[in-house]
This record gives C-alpha cells, structure tokens and sequence, in this order.
C-alpha cells in the first residue's frame, strides 16, 4: 500500500489482467505445463456469466475467463476475438465506496446500475466504463 500523502491515491496495485480465451482447459494446460505457473481449478460463476481461472504470479494474477451460459457478458467479446484478448484491468482500492463517488462526481460511468457486486474473490467490484478510460475496460475490487 502506498503512503498516503496530501494527493489522494484511489488505485492501490494491479490486481489482475483479464483475458478472454477460447479454452479454458486448454489455457490451463498452457500456462501450468509450458509456462510452470501455480493455477487454480475452474471456477464456474453463473451470477457473473462466466468460468474463471486464475494465474497467480505471487505480486498479481491472470484471469483467464471463458462465456458462461447464453446471454453472457464476454459471449460478443470472444466472437469478435475468437482467439481470445486481454478484456480488462483490475485494480485495487481501499474503498469501493468512495471510488465510486469520487468517479461519479468526476462524470465518469460506473457499468451496470452502479452498485457494486460481488466478484470472484468475494470481495465489492465494480467496472468503469472503457469510454472513459481510453478504450480500457477497468474494474475495481475493494481490498
């Protein structure tokens, strides 16, 4: 955690890179055996429309995500890529909250109805409009 000084620091540390894959059997296979990293089961989450598996890299993660059930978030995202991208950023904030009403008070668009859910580490997240963000889709996870 940085030092807090007079300038407010909203963003904490990378959390994550998301990228969408094609496979994620295959992807796991890949990052375990040709890459050697520690990765973790699949991970359905139906609430959020897709299944999941994390990369860790000890100081931050991969999130390699794959559609989950019809009308889910990244189905469009992986036709468009069909060999998978990276989708979004993850960063850290102390406070959900209150990055929320900083950004809002900015003019900045939270996605959704705003209200911030549980993600895949159990913990608040939110996303941020990649419009507002040079093209970047940003998420959010309180720490």
């Amino acid at each position: 955690m940085r030092k807090r000084t007079e300038k407010y620091f909203m963003i904490e540390k990378l959390n994550h890179v998301a990228i969408v894959v094609p496979d994620l059997s295959k992807a796991k296979s890949i990052y375990e055996g040709a890459l050697g990293a520690k990765v973790s089961d699949i991970k359905p989450l139906p609430e959020h429309g897709v299944s999941t598996i994390f990369v860790d890299l000890g100081s931050t993660k991969i999130e390699l995500l794959h559609p989950l059930g019809d009308g889910s978030p990244i189905s469009k995202f992986l036709e468009q890529n069909p060999n998978g991208s990276i989708h979004h950023l993850c960063f850290e904030v102390q406070s959900i909250k209150e990055a929320v009403k900083r950004l809002t008070e900015k003019g900045l668009r939270i996605l959704g109805d705003g209200i911030p859910k549980i993600g895949a580490h159990g913990k608040l997240v939110v996303f941020l409009h990649p419009k507002d963000f040079l093209g970047t889709l940003i998420e959010l996870e309180e720490i």
